[in-house]
């Protein structure tokens, strides 16, 4: 088996290197491959990528210099029918035989299959035909090279190029640019004939793109005449567009420098077949009418119902369904004020923000009323969404402990309900799953189930008993978010019962600002079987046997048998209960010094913390900035902090009341002590594109829990992990750290962590992309009651525990989502000693694969 092996990667080998020498195959005689474009700026290549995209034509693709797509491309046969049909003609009577064999028809069939015709319509479609260098198209791409120095300043560039060959039917092409000095912009004047625009000019207080002494660049002529156009349309200027900035440049009698004169024309109107021009007019909002039922069936018919109220009016086709205040707090257009882009986007926004309505419509007209002719009517048309909505999903799921899960979810959209624009969903979920984490003594596929009920109400304001306007202005499209959740959870385990609820409060202070603010997040976990603790936790229960067969002196914790009591195990969950007492009473031969009681007061302290109930009534902010723009930018960065206060409030309110502290000197609530802790997180993303589908991207992040009070550990729903497709990816979930215990726990958890990542993607072909990363990080405990040292943070020193993870991926980009593969390598693995911890399990064997949808950050 080794040998053939051997003998099929050499054959590959072998067949790729035929192919790499075979790369000019289907490069017709006196044509050349094109291997390289050379852009020579003033004698000297450069590597400007915008310079490299004025090019008609780039040479193939590679991946990792070879070029794959181009050899698959040769690899196939692009006239497949005709190569089946030859070969009969080549083999007289060979098409009889077959057809007695098969039959007319299965011949003719036989032709189409994949392995005649499918195979080479797969090479031809997933590779890349050869780029031959076409004279032609390279005279455009030199021109446009002129273009793209002469818009950047070199007004005397001169272009010219060469062809090279550097191998048989190979060549390269050399553009050879002569740029000359770069023009340098000397006076500015500005020419507006419309007085009231030169005085807006003059007023406004934002800098101009178009300094003396800055280089010329077109690129910053259309900023300005953006950022004017920009400008008079928010003070009123209703009628203006780019197009009345133009730019008169002077370069007469200079050496090297251009005088500039903004000119600003009046205003074109056009009259049938004539047209005469006017200066500009500044126009202010005569009325807002805002039509709440709009649609194209009903726009001719009658008003039936209509109200105003602060100066805006409403109208409805049929009876009027919104209190007034619930739509015109979204309408930032008012009465007497002068016409603005910006008021009309937030408007938009704003009732868009709503989702009871489709595509908001918001127009303006020339209000005939004023004799100035100077007023504006705005028109807000509003088509409502159903008031009830139905959805149904159907879900394969994987998550850090499921690895196979099928959901389903039935929802329903209520809007409108209190007429303010209200919405309510209500949702329900089921799920079953397998997970191979979890015990399961009868074997069973599916053995874990989940089901839950969820509630959330959407104010579009913000609910407070006193005025929030002042410090929250609706520009920041504020909502409040009432909800409320019950889910219950079998898994052969401890099984849970999750009861949760809160109030929340969003806005949006800048355009990619975010801002969340939980008044109160509660969360009850009800734990249903924590005897059960020892079946799911076998790491746990493992440690536990194996120092019980040393020290323990009480048989019955073995069993009643004595086949039991024989083999020394443990019984779970009597026997265990009773030995772990038993040791931390001193009834045994084991004393707090020795290193098996540290090891049985960790276990326990471990199982009270992930079997107790826990009640977290917290409160937390949470800030989001973005400079992404859409889906396809690939230059940004995120940023998002997070601070949270768990059990503050309850404390005070137990101070105040003088309530008493149960014996382990803890406040309870329901007679259950709550869980009190601060925590903090930092979360950086930064992605550069370096142009050809090429992107970095990185990402930092850092978290920190700490118990205080009421508490001297986190709860298990709140703390860290590390591991997974999302994070280390040369770790399972859950089963790296914390520190350097070499993930002793079956589900390894703590209340600190640190991660790295950074991730270079590359296009392969088509839709198929790839990925080379590097995931650093690890988690440890501070500040709690964790007994094993292996597992702090003592000191700075502790950060060589910080585990390295690299690897390489493939991902499928199907537009809407990404399909993704993953497989990491352990390279820096902490859990070993000190010198032997680099490269030790850097191996196929201890590899992780991993799957994903969507990019890991």
């Amino acid at each position: 088996m080794k040998n053939n092996s051997t003998k099929i990667t050499a054959f590959i080998l072998i067949a790729i290197l035929i192919c790499a020498c075979n790369a000019v195959k289907r490069v017709p005689d006196g044509k050349n491959l094109l291997v390289k474009n050379n852009i020579l700026v003033n004698g000297k290549s450069t590597n400007d990528e915008n310079a490299s995209n004025q090019l008609y034509q780039k040479p193939n693709g590679t991946l990792l210099g070879y070029k794959l797509r181009l050899n698959l491309y040769n690899l196939a046969n692009l006239n497949p029918d005709s190569t089946y049909q030859a070969k009969f003609k080549n083999n007289p009577g060979l098409y009889e035989r077959q057809a007695k064999f098969l039959s007319a028809k299965q011949v003719e069939r036989l032709g189409q299959s994949f392995l005649y015709k499918g195979i080479h319509e797969f090479l031809k479609n997933t590779g890349e035909p050869p780029v031959i260098i076409d004279t032609v198209r390279t005279k455009k791409s030199l021109q446009r090279l002129k273009f793209y120095y002469f818009n950047n300043g070199y007004f005397n560039v001169v272009t010219d190029y060469t062809i090279d060959s550097i191998a048989r039917k190979k060549a390269q092409i050399n553009y050879n640019i002569t740029t000359g000095p770069a023009y340098i912009l000397d006076t500015i004047k500005t020419k507006i004939l419309t007085p009231a625009l030169d005085s807006l000019y003059r007023a406004n207080p934002e800098s101009s793109f178009l300094k003396s002494g800055n280089q010329y660049k077109t690129t910053d002529f259309e900023d300005e005449k953006n950022r004017i156009t920009t400008y008079y349309r928010n003070h009123g200027a209703y009628f203006f567009q780019p197009t009345y900035v133009t730019f008169d440049i002077d370069t007469i009698g200079k050496k090297n420098k251009a005088d500039v004169t903004l000119i600003i024309n009046n205003n074109t109107i056009q009259e049938r077949d004539s047209s005469r021009t006017e200066p500009f007019k500044l126009y202010t909002i005569s009325d807002v009418n805002i039509y709440t039922d709009y649609s194209p069936a009903n726009a001719k018919t009658k008003i039936n119902d209509s109200t105003t109220y602060n100066n805006f009016n409403l109208y409805s086709y049929k009876k009027l369904k919104y209190k007034p205040r619930a739509i015109t707090d979204a309408i930032f257009i008012t009465k007497g004020n002068t016409y603005s882009d910006t008021r009309t986007t937030l408007s938009s926004r704003y009732l868009n923000n709503l989702k009871i309505f489709n595509y908001p419509s918001i127009q303006y007209e020339v209000d005939k009323r004023d004799s100035t002719a100077q007023s504006l009517i705005a028109n807000v048309y509003l088509t409502p969404r159903k008031k009830y909505s139905f959805g149904a999903t159907l879900d394969l799921t994987h998550s850090n402990i499921q690895d196979f899960g099928i959901g389903a979810s039935i929802s329903e959209t209520i809007r409108n309900v209190f007429n303010r624009a209200e919405t309510l969903e209500i949702s329900a979920r089921a799920n079953i799953g397998s997970s191979k984490d979890m015990a399961n003594p009868n074997n069973n596929f599916f053995n874990v189930s989940e089901y839950g009920l969820d509630l959330k109400l959407n104010f579009p304001r913000i609910l407070m008993p006193f005025g929030t306007e002042k410090i929250i202005p609706k520009r920041m499209i504020p909502s409040t978010s009432i909800a409320a959740g019950f889910s219950k959870q079998q898994n052969i385990g401890l099984d849970k019962e999750n009861f949760t609820g809160g109030i929340s409060y969003n806005w949006t202070p800048k355009r990619r600002n975010t801002v969340k603010f939980d008044l109160l997040n509660a969360q009850y976990v009800r734990n249903l079987n924590p005897n059960n603790y020892f079946n799911v936790y076998k790491s746990s229960y493992n440690e536990l046997n194996g120092i019980g067969k040393d020290y323990n002196t009480n048989v019955s914790n073995w069993g009643e048998y004595p086949e039991q009591q024989a083999e020394k195990n443990l019984t779970i969950p009597t026997g265990t209960t009773n030995f772990t007492n038993e040791v931390l009473t001193g009834q045994t031969a084991l004393n707090p010094g020795d290193p098996e009681y540290k090891d049985v007061e960790s276990i326990e302290e471990r199982r009270i913390r992930l079997t107790e109930n826990d009640f977290i009534l917290s409160s937390s902010y949470t800030f989001t900035k973005t400079t992404k723009t859409d889906l396809a930018d690939n230059t940004f960065y995120q940023f998002k902090t997070k601070l949270e206060s768990a059990g503050t409030l309850l404390s005070a309110v137990a101070k105040v009341g003088n309530l008493t502290k149960n014996a382990n000197g803890s406040y309870e609530i329901f007679n259950l002590a709550y869980a009190e802790y601060i925590k903090g997180e930092f979360d950086y993303i930064k992605h550069w594109d370096f142009g050809k589908e090429k992107v970095l991207a990185v990402r930092s992040f850092f978290g920190m829990a700490i118990p205080f009070g009421n508490s001297n550990y986190i709860p298990f729903s709140r703390s860290y992990y590390a591991g997974g497709s999302n994070d280390n990816r040369a770790w399972q979930p859950y089963s790296l750290g914390p520190g350097s215990t070499n993930a002793l726990n079956d589900f390894n958890e703590a209340n600190m962590k640190i991660a790295l990542s950074a991730e270079y993607r590359f296009k392969i072909f088509g839709d198929v992309k790839g990925a080379l990363f590097a995931d650093a990080g690890n988690i440890w405990n501070v500040l709690d009651n964790v007994i094993d040292n292996k597992a702090k943070f003592n000191s700075l020193n502790d950060l060589d525990e910080i585990a390295l993870g690299s690897g390489f991926g493939l991902r499928y980009d199907l537009s809407f989502f990404v399909i993704r593969l993953d497989l990491g390598f352990k390279t820096y693995n902490p859990a070993h000693e000190k010198g032997d911890r680099w490269f030790k399990e850097y191996n196929f064997g201890h590899s992780v694969l991993n799957f994903g949808i969507n990019y890991p950050f």
